[in-house]
């Protein structure tokens, strides 16, 4: 078990409820930036899927909660916890974050100018978060008819969105990366409506209806698909990829199925044996899945 810092954990507690005065529901994090919780199916050889039914804590964003009793249990329950993250898609807020990634030689800030330009439509003042390597995440508010997906780089290299079921690391959390700080000026805003052409290009296009082809299963049509969403990464977004597909896969019950294809994917694009197992690992802890 990690080292237990309580001036940390009370610290972040105090972030926790402070968030969720403002609507925001929130989950103890771990040093790692993941759900400090362990899911209560780990031990079962094959978890059934449950976000939360059988009454536990350890759902990862499942748990999220504004209510202080709640969040003082599951930060009681882990107490080695030294952030906390925000749920988005949840009402009041409909979070929706904007990841802007600066690492791996990526200037996401400069590809959001970009999309502003091409698309017509300007980042309103709202709260933003300066990560410990340097990049932001900016809030904005969706509507509540809207469901935004998680995505990694789908609009722009270095450009992540954190939607429905995902989580942002909240401002005051410290991780064996860092701190995370709200920008000076922007703590106490709401978060601000998400301009309309921005929504726009967040909100996938509807499906449309196709029959399965003969004798070939619906789960690994889409395994199939997250396997070539891996091998279309490019460098400083392979990791990202090969997360988002995992944690979908797991999702849809096919996350055992399907790691080795992942694997060799992420093998194809440029990652390590043991850096492309690890972070499936990751997904299928923060699915619930390990």
């Amino acid at each position: 078990m990690a080292t237990i810092d309580r001036h940390a954990t009370a610290l972040a507690l105090a972030h926790a409820l402070s968030a969720a005065e403002r609507g925001l529901a929130v989950i103890p994090l771990s040093r790692t930036k993941l759900p400090a919780l362990r899911s209560p199916h780990h031990e079962q050889p094959e978890p059934t899927p449950c976000h939360g039914e059988c009454g536990r804590p350890g759902h990862g964003v499942y748990d999220a909660s504004t209510e202080p009793r709640r969040i003082r249990a599951l930060f009681a329950a882990a107490p080695w916890a030294t952030g906390y993250g925000i749920a988005c898609g949840l009402p009041p807020h409909h979070l929706i974050g904007i990841d802007l990634d600066t690492k791996s030689g990526t200037d996401a800030p400069a590809a959001l100018r970009e999309l502003a330009l091409r698309h017509l439509f300007t980042i309103p003042a709202t709260v933003v978060v300066a990560t410990p390597s340097g990049g932001r995440h900016i809030w904005l508010a969706g509507p509540p008819d809207a469901v935004i997906p998680n995505s990694a780089g789908r609009l722009a290299p270095g450009i992540d969105i954190r939607g429905a079921g995902g989580y942002l690391v909240g401002p005051g959390s410290r991780t064996e990366y860092g701190v995370y700080s709200a920008v000076a000026g922007t703590a106490h805003l709401p978060p601000a409506h998400c301009p309309p052409s921005l929504l726009r290009l967040l909100t996938p296009p509807p499906r449309i209806h196709q029959p399965a082809l003969p004798h070939v299963p619906a789960p690994v049509q889409r395994g199939q698909g997250l396997v070539q969403f891996v091998l279309a990464a490019h460098e400083g977004q392979r990791n990202t990829r090969l997360f988002w597909a995992a944690c979908r896969a797991y999702e849809n019950g096919i996350g055992e199925s399907l790691t080795d294809d992942l694997a060799d994917a992420a093998l194809r694009v440029g990652l390590t044996e043991r850096e492309a197992r690890s972070t499936i690992a990751s997904a299928a802890r923060l699915t619930g899945h390990a």
